[in-house]
């Protein structure tokens, strides 16, 4: 008959490779059956009875204490093979006593002062303060822990939002920044294509195939397995979408990952358009509406995934940087159109709904979205000037520029606006000359707005020819003089106008990360299990492993206080 017996070591942690290690040479001691070493939380005295291996006393284990299990032929031979643990752990420790490890994060920083990533795999318990640390030093996170609360990884991905730092993770099994693999990533070449992925295992098996297929990859980011939750809100996959987006590099983005909450399907699909890029999305399981939404091209496969990637790498010309955000104030994000078309109005509702949820209007698509009093605006708002409502007793604005020049001048006041979009439309009938009075107007409004320290676009559209009576290029001349921003069509000017605005929505969410850090020679700071310290080393990555020990000890209340302290500090 075998005999358990159990030591218990109050207080004393040690990472999980530690007791994998210790756990293996338990089992090569003679006589013993089966070994359990565990740090006694309650899923791991799950696991200990499951094996016929929890006594009393291993029951009554706290949560930060060590339990050493053992079942052997006899009780000599348990005995025999619990006498042996701090030899083995002995052996262990000198085993790293070569390296010179610091106690602390600020420690770290000092040994390593270009580090600017922080890997984390400690216990999940203790791992959010872990990663606060890191971000206090103004530092992105690896956070390979699991079991992190679901409130503390929400507060983490704000802060860190907050500061233009990444959080990726917790529960980030893999990642590629700037060629370097963290936790169970590939060894994959570089190249143009850019992914962001909620699934670890899909974020290797795509990269890898992207290397088969002869390609690479600029960034990989991993989110975490809970980022697409709605109560998420996707603030990493938006971060990492916004970051390839302004990496020169990357030509091709690749997002994967299982269906999102449904209501932040839209969000996470908008910021993808965002990016101004060819996007592969493979929301496995997910049926798309089609397989192509302008830059979005869908896949149901992982391989197809890789496949489409490098296809659009092949066949997709340089692709154009996304608009710049900065110079506009704090409070600027909405767009305004003063059309004297109809027809062009409406083209602009229709284009906009790509890149907005939301366009009021006097004649908006959706009744839900119209203005309550039109001559009032709101948020994003689509005026058609030419409507019934402000024709009566008035002149049409294709003749007379009295009404759009006070709507003009109004919305430019506005400090919340960001772009505001007008037609000129030329030909027999209509106004001899719009420019002379719109773009005095246009260059007065843009002067008054950079003097109260606002950036205003203002989009025009010339519709007509050299040879109208206007004379287009005349009048394109005189809007370009005045400051305008001038296109060719109302889609272009249209599609223009939204991206910028959905940039400004961005970034208003987030602080943009500063791509430059992420294109830095990739050094580290490794607290937790020994493994990824060593991956960083066979990759020549440099890397100061922290000699990390729960605070307090490990006790909850004393850990709560400490970390109260902390943040007063």
């Amino acid at each position: 008959m075998s005999h358990v017996q159990t030591d218990i070591r109050q207080g004393a942690y040690y990472d999980s490779v530690v007791l994998m290690q210790l756990q293996r040479a338990l089992l090569d001691e003679p006589g013993v059956l089966d070994a359990g070493v565990v740090m006694g939380t309650d899923a791991n005295k799950d696991i200990l009875a499951q094996n016929g291996l929890l006594t009393d006393e291993a029951r009554a284990a706290n949560p930060e204490d060590l339990v050493i299990a053992i079942r052997a032929e006899t009780e000599a031979a348990a005995h025999a093979a619990l006498a042996r643990v701090d030899d083995l752990l002995q052996r262990r420790q000198a085993q790293t006593h070569a390296i010179y490890r610091p106690r602390s994060l600020e420690g770290a920083l000092r040994q390593r002062p270009d580090a600017e990533w922080v890997l984390i795999s400690v216990p999940g318990r203790y791992a959010a303060s872990v990663a606060r640390e890191a971000l206090r030093l103004d530092r992105h996170v690896f956070l390979y822990s699991d079991n992190v609360p679901l409130e503390e990884e929400i507060a983490l991905k704000r802060d860190a939002a907050a500061k233009g730092l990444l959080v990726m993770g917790p529960d980030c099994g893999t990642a590629i920044v700037n060629g370097v693999g963290l936790g169970f990533a590939n060894k994959v070449r570089r190249g143009p294509i850019g992914m962001v992925a909620v699934s670890g295992t899909g974020l290797q098996e795509v990269s890898t195939r992207i290397h088969h297929l002869g390609s690479g990859i600029t960034h990989a980011f991993g989110t975490g397995s809970r980022d697409l939750r709605a109560d998420v809100g996707a603030l990493t996959t938006v971060q990492a979408l916004d970051i390839l987006a302004r990496d020169p590099a990357t030509r091709v983005i690749v997002l994967v990952s299982k269906p999102p909450d449904p209501a932040i399907v839209d969000e996470v699909l908008q910021a993808a358009r965002a990016t101004n890029k060819p996007t592969v999305v493979n929301f496995i399981g997910y049926e798309p509406p089609r397989e192509q939404d302008g830059t979005l091209f869908f896949a149901r496969t992982l391989a197809e995934t890789a496949e489409r990637a490098v296809r659009l790498v092949e066949s997709t010309p340089a692709v154009a940087e996304p608009p710049d955000t900065s110079g506009f104030a704090t409070k600027q994000r909405f767009l305004r159109g003063l059309y004297s078309g109809g027809t062009l109005a409406y083209e602009a509702l229709l284009l906009l709904r790509d890149y907005l949820p939301a366009v009021y209007s006097n004649a908006p698509l959706d009744p839900a979205y119209a203005l309550d009093d039109p001559t009032t605006t709101r948020d994003h708002t689509v005026l058609d000037l030419g409507a019934d409502e402000f024709t009566v007793g008035r002149l049409h604005p294709m003749i007379d520029n009295d009404l759009r020049l006070r709507f003009l001048a109004r919305e430019a006041a506005d400090p919340t606006v960001a772009v505001i979009l007008l037609d000129v439309v030329l030909g027999y009938g209509a106004h001899p000359n719009p420019a002379a009075d719109l773009a005095p107007a246009i260059e007065q409004a843009r002067a008054t707005a950079a003097a109260e320290g606002r950036r205003l676009e203002i989009g025009v559209v010339v519709v007509g020819t050299e040879d109208d009576p206007q004379n287009s290029a005349e009048q394109m001349a005189q809007f370009e003089q005045a400051g305008a921003r001038l296109f060719p069509t109302n889609a272009d000017a249209v599609r223009w106008a939204g991206a910028l605005v959905q940039r400004l929505a961005l970034h208003h969410t987030i602080r943009p990360v500063d791509v430059a850090r992420l294109e830095k020679p990739f050094a580290a700071i490794n607290v937790g299990i020994e493994t990824f310290y060593q991956s960083m080393e066979a990759q020549g990555v440099p890397v100061v492993w922290v000699d990390w020990r729960p605070p307090a000890g490990g006790n909850e209340r004393l850990m709560s206080i400490l970390e109260r302290m902390k943040r007063k500090a």
